[in-house]
């Protein structure tokens, strides 16, 4: 039986970085209002795109990332620090996956590190 190709469309749903939600449904997903996600936009945590008639659309990774600044600004930290704890949480969590594939990659190629 051949194999179904996956629709254009269908691929854009299981998308991390594809904008699918509107500010209001974002805003309800993640429990907040659209006015917080205006306030972390302006403190450059996320950047929506913009949908042809110029409202904002976010992403399920731009939602984890709000969401984690609402959990801090929830427990009392004002918001522009907040953000920068999330940038600095995201860039370390990036720097760790890519330490870790460098240290797979040795070992998958057969290979040695030693000289």
């Amino acid at each position: 039986m051949p194999q179904e190709t996956p629709s254009p469309n269908t691929d854009r749903f299981d998308d991390d970085d594809y904008p699918a939600y509107t500010m209001g449904r974002a805003a309800e997903m993640i429990g907040t209002t659209p006015g917080f996600l205006r306030a972390v936009g302006e403190a450059r945590l996320i950047t929506p795109l913009r949908s042809e008639g110029g409202h904002r659309r976010y992403s399920r990774y731009q939602l984890r990332i709000a969401a984690r600044a609402r959990e801090l600004v929830d427990g009392g930290t004002p918001i522009e620090a907040a953000c920068r704890i999330v940038i600095l949480e995201d860039q370390l969590e990036e720097a760790l996956r890519i330490n870790e594939e460098l240290r797979r990659s040795p070992a998958e190629a057969g290979g040695s590190t030693a000289p």
